[in-house]
């Protein structure tokens, strides 16, 4: 831990000289990253999700959380943003030097659990039935992957598929995919677009028999939203979720070369509205007034899934019974916490227990690793515990 913290002061939250600019290639990599998560939208292209207008409000101290060297810790984790809300008040909150409230971060993978909220709620207006074969809805899928598979396996990543995601493997489908979209520089032989690249994806065996974190089953949910609304997939984020939220910030989603957006990794936003996001779902999906998802939806994603089907997988190694249900993770533990999570270090926290979301905005300098993994879990687990004093 020495190394990380000395290696603090060598990340650049200004805007980087020459000699340090990123490019294409290397933005998602430290030290680059520090810099280039918040300013996604000049490497990638990117499109809206509109949100209402802005009211303004005062920063939060930490004071009010009484951690053993809280922000030294937080600055350990790299930490860009760190919002606590408890029974809808903001209690604390930090921004590292260089990025403020109003400024959009990208989310990486949490963007796909903001995904399975907008699946709940077109499943609640009648539009997608989870139980149904992908195909029926997007039959341009037969012969991939996904022919056989359920919406709801999709939802549950148990779909079977020939997939790498090992982010540090040029090879890797899970590269080859950030290619197409537009993250790293193409190669040949890559396909086209992300509609063209899902189809490529082969099956391994039968769906539903074992857990497979898989970035492609998330654009597989998106293509179904575009499917079955005949809209842009940020447009019903925008409409389903965003707004009706009360976000107060538009959010951003990139976009590939044929417009497809990257929802498994590309929304960016604010600290304070992704917290919003988190609020909803210990509330039953209701907020502000307004029913968003239905409270069947979330007792079923906050009860997690089967966690024999995850046995093995590297998040075992932190949280013993985890498992995975409708693209929100659950770690099994005695404090019944659910959370979606990032690469790099971007959380949403979910402790029923205090009513409490954590909402956590990173640059950490490896994509995700067990230690990263158990630091987090104590980080958010002492602050939870802190409010119930």
């Amino acid at each position: 831990m020495t190394d990380i913290i000395s290696a603090i002061t060598t990340l650049p939250p200004r805007y980087p000289s020459a000699r340090e600019q990123p490019t294409v290639d290397t933005w998602q990599e430290a030290p680059h990253s520090r810099w280039a998560f918040a300013h996604v939208h000049e490497f990638v292209p990117t499109t809206p999700i509109a949100a209402h207008s802005e009211p303004r409000h005062p920063i939060v101290s930490l004071d009010a959380l009484i951690v053993t060297d809280l922000q030294a810790r937080l600055d350990a984790a790299f930490t860009d943003a760190f919002v606590v809300v408890r029974d809808g008040s903001v209690v604390a909150e930090y921004y590292r030097a260089g990025f403020g409230r109003h400024d959009q971060h990208l989310l990486m993978s949490v963007s796909k659990s903001i995904c399975g909220i907008a699946v709940a709620a077109l499943i609640d207006e009648g539009l997608i039935d989870a139980s149904m074969p992908v195909v029926e809805y997007l039959p341009e899928l037969i012969g991939s992957a996904y022919q056989s598979a359920t919406i709801q396996h999709v939802l549950d990543m148990t779909v079977a598929v020939a997939y790498d995601e090992d982010y540090t493997n040029p090879d890797s489908e899970v590269q080859q995919q950030d290619r197409v979209a537009g993250w790293r520089s193409m190669r040949e032989g890559d396909p086209a677009d992300t509609y063209a690249f899902l189809r490529t994806l082969r099956s391994t065996g039968a769906p539903g028999e074992r857990f497979q974190y898989c970035s492609a089953d998330t654009d597989v949910l998106a293509w179904l939203i575009e499917a079955v609304t005949g809209r842009r997939y940020a447009d019903i984020v925008a409409e389903r979720v965003w707004q009706r939220l009360g976000c107060t910030h538009d959010a951003s989603i990139t976009v590939d070369r044929a417009g497809f957006t990257f929802a498994n990794g590309g929304i960016s936003c604010t600290a304070r509205d992704l917290a919003r996001i988190g609020e909803l779902m210990l509330a039953g999906g209701m907020l502000n007034g307004e029913r968003i998802v239905s409270s069947a939806w979330v007792a079923h994603t906050l009860a997690g899934g089967d966690p024999r089907l995850a046995r093995g997988s590297a998040i075992t190694k932190t949280h013993a019974n985890a498992s995975y249900r409708n693209q929100w993770w659950s770690t099994g533990n005695d404090r019944c916490n659910v959370y979606a999570v990032g690469i790099y270090g971007q959380y949403v926290w979910l402790d029923p227990q205090t009513n409490t979301v954590i909402v956590k905005l990173s640059s950490c300098p490896e994509p995700v690793t067990v230690a990263w993994n158990d630091t987090h879990a104590a980080l958010f687990r002492d602050v939870c515990e802190a409010l119930e004093r």
